[in-house]
């Protein structure tokens, strides 16, 4: 093997996101027609650009640190022409399956 093939990269998520916990299962379908599905433990996802996705707890809690609360909301371009007014109270944390 040539050495840079032998040395570990340092690596880190390129994006931040919130997240909440579910306190029970959710499902939902993306503006894509995707069908999400979480249970009680995994975390609702929002990226800066709106998009919305559920990851299980051992994967998100190995990947992600938290940085503390949010208390501002994304950027008004995160909710773009065609989001639905769920996927806006959802990332608004407005659902009631999520902790606050």
């Amino acid at each position: 093997m040539r050495k840079a093939e032998d040395e570990w990269q340092v690596y880190r998520t390129r994006f931040l996101i919130r997240a909440k916990q579910l306190t029970r299962p959710l499902e939902f379908r993306d503006a894509l027609g995707r069908e999400h599905h979480g249970q009680r433990g995994d975390y609702l996802i929002e990226s800066s650009d709106g998009t919305q996705r559920i990851a299980p707890r051992e994967i998100f809690e190995d990947i992600y640190v938290a940085m503390g609360s949010v208390v501002e909301k994304w950027p008004s371009l995160a909710y773009g022409k065609g989001t639905s007014t769920r996927a806006v109270n959802l990332a608004r944390g407005q659902h009631p399956t999520c902790q606050a």
